[in-house]
Order: C-alpha cells, then sequence, then structure tokens
C-alpha cells in the first residue's frame, strides 16, 4: 500500500498505481455480511487536480466525479487514486471523452464493478456547490462529552412514543486515517423514520470517533450500522461529507433497501 510512506510520482499513464482494499475484513468487525447487506448506496469521490496532454502536447485540466456502488467488492486507497490521476499527466489523449473512458474502465476494474465517472473541464466554468443540510443541527446542543471511541450504546431512542420522520446532522465527524493517523473531517447527516432517537446521545456518538481509526467508508457503515441496530428506524440513511484532502474529498452514503429519499447530485451538493 503506498499510504503512509515515500512514493516516486510518475506522470505518464500507470493503472497499476490503483490500490484497491477488500471491504469485507472492516465489515466483519459490525457484522454485515456480503451476501445480505442491510443498506444500498455509492461512494462519491470528487477530484479537483486532474490534467492530461491534448495531442498537440497542450495540458488540459478537470474536475472529474467517480460514483462507486456501495456493494462493490473493493474501495480504492486514496493516494494510490491520486498517484493514478497524476499518472495522466503527461499522457497524450484525443478527447475529454477518451480520458473519460480510460479512467472508468480503469476504476471499474480495481472495484470489481462498474464505476460511473464525470469529467468536466475547467474551461467550461464548472460551478460547484455547497450548503447547508434540510434539517436539525445538533451541534449547539449543551451537553458534556468524554466519549473519543465509537459507543454505540450512547444510541438510544425512545419507543412508544409516535413515529417521526427527520433528518438530524452535525458538522463535528472526525476520524482518523487508518494507517497515517491523519485527521478526517466531515459532515454527518442522519435521516430516519421511526421512533425519536435521543438527539444528545446522537451528537455523543458522532463526537466518539474523535480518536477512532477508520476510512471514510467504514466509518459512514458503522454508524449506519450502530444506529440501525441500537433504534431500529424503519427507514434510515447515513451520508457524510468530508473535506477535501490531497485534491480528493470521499462521500458515502448508506441507506435502508427502497429508503434512498435522495438522488446521487442531492446528496453531497445540497443547494442553499
Amino acid at each position: 500500500m503506498p499510504l503512509g510512506r515515500p512514493v516516486a510520482y510518475r506522470d505518464t499513464y500507470a493503472p497499476e498505481l490503483l490500490f484497491p482494499i477488500p471491504r469485507q475484513q472492516k465489515r466483519d468487525e459490525i457484522g454485515v455480511r456480503a451476501d445480505a447487506l442491510p443498506f444500498a448506496g455509492f461512494d462519491i469521490w470528487n477530484a479537483y487536480e486532474v490534467s492530461w496532454l491534448n495531442l498537440r502536447g497542450k495540458p488540459v485540466v478537470a474536475l472529474a466525479r467517480f460514483i462507486v456502488p456501495a456493494d462493490s467488492p473493493c474501495l480504492i486507497e486514496s493516494k494510490s487514486l491520486k498517484l493514478y490521476l497524476n499518472s495522466l499527466n503527461q499522457s497524450r489523449y484525443a478527447s475529454l471523452d477518451e480520458v473519460r473512458a480510460q479512467i472508468a474502465r480503469d476504476l471499474s476494474a480495481a472495484n470489481a464493478a462498474a464505476v460511473e465517472v464525470e469529467l468536466v473541464s475547467l474551461s467550461v466554468g464548472p460551478a460547484r456547490h455547497f450548503g447547508v443540510p434540510q434539517g436539525v443541527l445538533l451541534d449547539e446542543l449543551d451537553i458534556d462529552i468524554d466519549t473519543y471511541q465509537p459507543a454505540p450504546d450512547l444510541l438510544a431512542c425512545r419507543p412508544g412514543e409516535a413515529e417521526v420522520g427527520e433528518t438530524l446532522y452535525s458538522h463535528l465527524l472526525k476520524s482518523n486515517c487508518l494507517v497515517t493517523g491523519q485527521p478526517d473531517w466531515g459532515t454527518v447527516v442522519v435521516r430516519y423514520q421511526g421512533a425519536p432517537i435521543d438527539r444528545a446521545g446522537l451528537l455523543r456518538y458522532i463526537v466518539s470517533f474523535r480518536k477512532h481509526d477508520e476510512f471514510h467508508e467504514q466509518c459512514v457503515e458503522r454508524i449506519f450500522s450502530d444506529i440501525l441496530r441500537q433504534c431500529q428506524p424503519r427507514q434510515l440513511s447515513v451520508w457524510a461529507r468530508y473535506t477535501r484532502r490531497g485534491g480528493l474529498d470521499i462521500n458515502p452514503y448508506r441507506a435502508t433497501h427502497g429508503a434512498q429519499w435522495l438522488m446521487q447530485d442531492q446528496v453531497f451538493e445540497v443547494r442553499q
């Protein structure tokens, strides 16, 4: 794995740099079976540093988005993806579509599943939107917190009360890279239908990831599984918008089957 050690950058096409990591090992920790996933969803990667040469040697720069299905056997280690994208820097392509198709083939092969790739040249002035989720912000709750490793027992609901449907979110999600220990920061959004979830407990639980070492995708699946197990909502979706690091941001989304209220564009480009 290239993460956590010095690696020489290559600037000509090198798909072998992509490093897949099987999802199942971490899923075993939370009791998720490959043949009976309790969720559907996807991981959306946004890449802000993509460039190549046209056939006359002139650079092209672009933004990219990769949509990886949650049921793919593997995820891609993020530094390896950055190294792979940089390997395009001095490679020549006839068109943007040729680059998009090449990236789609390589990522699909590495993930062992079809990966959707969107590629937009910066010359067309693409807009990126980031707003606030439409829901209840938990961060202003006046509570004491003393737990900084995931503690599912902090989660509770109020059974017997009327069922609610609500969206709760927090900007206080922080975890650490599983290999390097570098901090990862994110906004996490929980939308559910069921017995009311105790908001103070949910916030304490979200903050409990503060010293936890795990990749983005694994954190979101752990959060989803813990809420589903502890609170037993009838429908549930959990998604996280992580901040950019190394020219990439990774945004996992998981939902109970049939409960995907939001389409992909709405989940990760929430407009004010």
